[in-house]
């Protein structure tokens, strides 16, 4: 069949008024529907745009001939990222938010009743309402491409897909497979979402735009089948049994702290029960009902902030640009921070330690890593090998003449990290940026008698690298600007979420954790549970218990900074007595198998974490829990709070928003709760002051309620204005 030649949309004006939605035919009678939102980088649904569609589609369907309809992205790399949050966050009540989603439903439902084939051709992000709007199309296209990912993550913000996405991702894929994409928030790739019939057809991006003409050229076609297992799963007794898993799974990982999953659940439940028309009426008055809950509010806080975090690079100059990155040290951190520069940051590595076990140590982590991403089918062969040829690596400073950035990652001994500084300045270039991965020693200390002091920074990350988002950033007093701006930038192309914070012993992060460690191995002393203290954590919304993260950190690194703490701030920061029984039996948690918990042989199967029992007998306690799980939560968080408002304000960290991306980033702080500032706001300063001051009768002063805490409570005041 040959092709007649299409009309460009520079050549058709189909309207006089701007429009993120442009409409132009075929000569063959096809209506390609162009999405480009202006002076934006990505496509993102608003309110505004349902009468747009509507008229649009109007258009089309006035069209003699039509024989169908294209939408395309206008975007270099994105299908539509999504819905516009601040449009949501605008709803001041659940019947706004619910008439805000019956437009969605709407728009989606007028392209699936259009009785010509629509087709979306997706290339790029195709996230919550993109993806609504493409599964609303009679079919989907999608370009084989590393960045054309699908997903409906509303669930992530403490909200569910409310443009129909409930009702017709399970009809398509089967019940099972949506449940969990819309339960995970998890993005899928173009060859899974083929495998999974997400998608009609995977093809390479250059041929993306004829493959979705010629998909409409052939008209409507048959619609694939269900595989037997998701047609069970759909019928009476299976249906009964997956949403029966589903639930008791879903309580169990959320323990009740995120309700837009259960909402989820119920509204999945009764579009396969009821019918479509009952899903969705379901889906718009859930989407209503979790929009105001302060759940969303929170998750919705930590997306405003990570968003304009981005733009943020933490002084007034302009990033100079890496080419080439070296690290000191093949061990774990400096394993993991070649990995990011390398896989994420697409930047040349080198590798200086001091044998070629260390190297081939370093080598090996990235390997593993790349190979287990090869196997998922994430990774081509090609690419893998590709990525590995950025790593190199030496045992002296050969090469270092070339590197934008040295970041060294060996060991907490301030002597041997100045003595680092020393050798990159003999052998580096005179514009090279020396970053310390310090996570105790201040930074101005590192960097005394070096020759060029405002190219020394900290670079804090956090274990193990490759899955930790965040980083902080430490400049000293001499540190320029463009020292902070360069490694800002370079920490966010190696895919981190990076907070500048002050030049203080223990930076921000481990300031506020080590007073919660503390307390919590307290109150192991006074007798409580190693289980008790872990499970009151993790039901109040931490990812892990105290005790447990103690032994993934390694007892011993985690225990080095407190005397540094003690000594820069007091006793509040002073580790309990008896504690040091554990270290002196040499258990170093999770590195050693022997910690809080008990590991598996090598070659047995890991289970369910079991804690070590002689661990009583070693610090000479009988457990008997007397604390009720609320208030082993709350005397622990309590310190964490209270130090995060004295980090606040002695400008350790910079802002309210930073200090919540810090702990929700940096370790897991309850995103539910919108990071620590945000839940002394929602809990009162007043109430957090009366809480400490009743622990301090009970325990001592190092629940004393900072100054600026009580000034807040006194004043009505709250950390964001």
């Amino acid at each position: 069949m040959s092709q007649k030649p299409m009309i460009s949309p520079a050549e058709v004006t189909e309207s006089a008024t701007p429009s993120a939605f442009t409409l132009y035919f075929t000569e063959d009678n096809i209506g390609i529907v162009t999405i480009d939102v202006a002076d934006e980088k990505v496509n993102t649904l608003k309110a505004e745009f349902v009468q747009q569609i509507n008229s649009l589609l109007q258009q089309a369907q006035q069209h003699p001939k039509l024989k169908g309809l294209v939408f395309i992205s206008g975007k270099k790399d994105s299908f539509i990222a999504g819905a516009d949050i601040s449009m949501i966050a605008r709803c001041e009540k659940a019947s706004e938010a619910e008439a805000l989603a019956k437009k969605g439903q709407g728009v989606m439902a007028h392209i699936a009743g259009l009785s010509v084939p629509v087709v979306a051709a997706i290339h790029g992000a195709c996230l919550g309402g993109g993806l609504e709007l493409a599964l609303a199309c009679h079919s989907r296209i999608c370009s084989l491409d590393d960045k054309t990912q699908l997903g409906l993550p509303e669930v992530q913000l403490g909200l569910l897909p409310g443009s129909g996405g409930t009702q017709r991702l399970p009809r398509l894929i089967g019940a099972p497979k949506a449940l969990d994409m819309m339960l995970t928030g998890r993005s899928i790739r173009a060859k899974q979402a083929l495998r999974m019939g997400l998608v009609d057809d995977v093809v390479p991006q250059s041929i993306l735009f004829q493959t979705a003409i010629e998909r409409v050229r052939k008209g409507h076609t048959a619609r694939r089948e269900l595989s037997y297992i998701d047609r069970v799963a759909q019928g009476p007794l299976g249906k009964a049994l997956l949403f029966y898993i589903v639930r008791k799974q879903t309580r169990a990982k959320s323990r009740g702290h995120y309700p837009a999953t259960e909402k989820i659940i119920d509204v999945v439940q009764t579009g396969l029960s009821q019918g479509s028309s009952s899903g969705y009426e379901a889906e718009a008055r859930a989407f209503g009902e979790l929009v105001m809950t302060p759940q969303s509010a929170a998750l919705r806080g930590i997306f405003f902030a990570s968003t304009a975090l981005k733009k943020d690079f933490g002084a007034q100059a302009e990033p100079r640009e890496i080419h080439k990155v070296a690290v000191l040290g093949g061990g774990l951190m400096g394993g993991g921070i070649a990995n990011v520069t390398a896989t994420k940051a697409n930047i040349s590595v080198r590798i200086k330690d001091i044998n070629e076990q260390g190297i081939s140590h370093s080598f090996k982590y990235s390997w593993d890593l790349l190979q287990k991403k090869l196997r998922r089918g994430h990774l081509k062969k090609s690419e893998l090998q590709r990525q590995m040829m950025l790593i190199s690596g030496t045992t002296d400073y050969s090469g270092f003449s070339q590197v934008d950035l040295v970041i060294e990652a060996v060991f907490e001994d301030l002597e041997l990290k100045q003595k680092m500084i020393h050798e990159v300045e003999e052998n580096a270039s005179p514009q090279t940026i020396f970053a310390s991965n310090t996570s105790s020693l201040p930074i101005h200390k590192i960097a005394e008698g070096a020759a060029r002091p405002e190219q020394v920074i900290g670079l804090h990350y956090f274990s193990p690298v490759d899955k930790m988002p965040l980083v902080e950033v430490i400049p000293h007093a001499q540190t320029s600007p463009q020292t902070i701006a360069t490694t800002v930038s370079f920490a966010r192309k190696q895919g981190k979420t990076a907070i500048v914070v002050g030049d203080s012993a223990g930076f921000y992060v481990n300031r506020i954790l080590a007073p919660y460690m503390n307390e919590a191995a307290r109150c192991l002393l006074e007798g409580e549970s190693i289980e008790h203290i872990d499970n009151s954590l993790v039901n109040f919304g931490f990812p892990v218990g105290p005790l447990q993260l103690l032994d993934e950190v390694g007892i011993d690194v985690g225990t080095k900074i407190i005397p540094v703490l003690e000594s820069a701030f007091g006793d509040r920061f002073a580790a309990p007595g008896g504690l040091e029984a554990v270290l002196e039996d040499g258990r170093k948690g999770r590195k050693n198998s022997r910690g809080f918990y008990l590991y598996p042989q090598k070659g047995q199967k890991s289970g369910k974490k079991t804690p070590d029992p002689t661990i009583y007998k070693l610090l000479a306690v009988t457990p008997k829990n007397k604390l009720s799980e609320q208030a082993l939560a709350d005397r622990c968080v309590a310190l964490m709070l209270n130090e995060a408002v004295r980090c606040l304000d002695d400008g350790t960290v910079r802002s309210a928003r930073d200090a919540d991306i810090g702990a929700v980033f940096g370790i897991g702080f309850p995103p539910f709760l919108g990071g620590p500032m945000r839940y002394i706001d929602a809990l009162g300063a007043d109430v957090l002051v009366k809480r400490l001051q009743a622990l301090q009768k009970l325990h001592g002063t190092r629940f004393a309620p900072c100054e600026g805490l009580v000034t807040r409570a006194d004043n009505g005041q709250k950390l964001y204005s």
